[in-house]
């Protein structure tokens, strides 16, 4: 601590905002895990519905695909499930789902995986005068 004081005039200010900005980082963590659980719930009612139409000869070969897509996406989910039980989940979980990145195969569930929009170019806009 007095190391830290003598770079700074104010550490506990600094401090403080030290913490004020990991509390905000944890908040909006906790409403992104919120939001793709509630999508995950929501998605996996609606797989539910078109098996039991299914059942009823009620449901169209699209809607089949799109169920079935949403059962794959909870079996991922349990297979990372097996992880969150292992003793050093907080490292063993992000682990594997660096190395299955790196390896081609998606292990998250969709509403989990948010793909990054894409950086856009500078367009170059040249004056065309004639």
């Amino acid at each position: 601590m007095r190391i830290y004081r003598s770079f700074h005039r104010a550490p506990l200010r600094v401090l403080m905002i030290s913490r004020r900005r990991q509390k905000i980082r944890l908040r909006r963590a906790m409403v992104t895990l919120k939001w793709a659980l509630a999508q995950e719930r929501q998605e996996t009612r609606e797989m539910l519905e078109i098996y039991k139409r299914y059942t009823k000869r009620q449901a169209s070969k699209q809607e089949l695909e799109i169920a079935n897509k949403q059962f794959i996406d909870i079996l991922k989910g349990l297979g990372l499930g097996v992880f969150a039980v292992l003793p050093f989940a907080p490292i063993t979980i992000p682990l594997v789902v660096k190395i299955a990145h790196m390896v081609g195969v998606d292990i998250l569930p969709s509403s989990f995986s948010h793909p990054k929009p894409p950086k856009a170019k500078p367009t170059e806009e040249t004056d065309k005068e004639g």
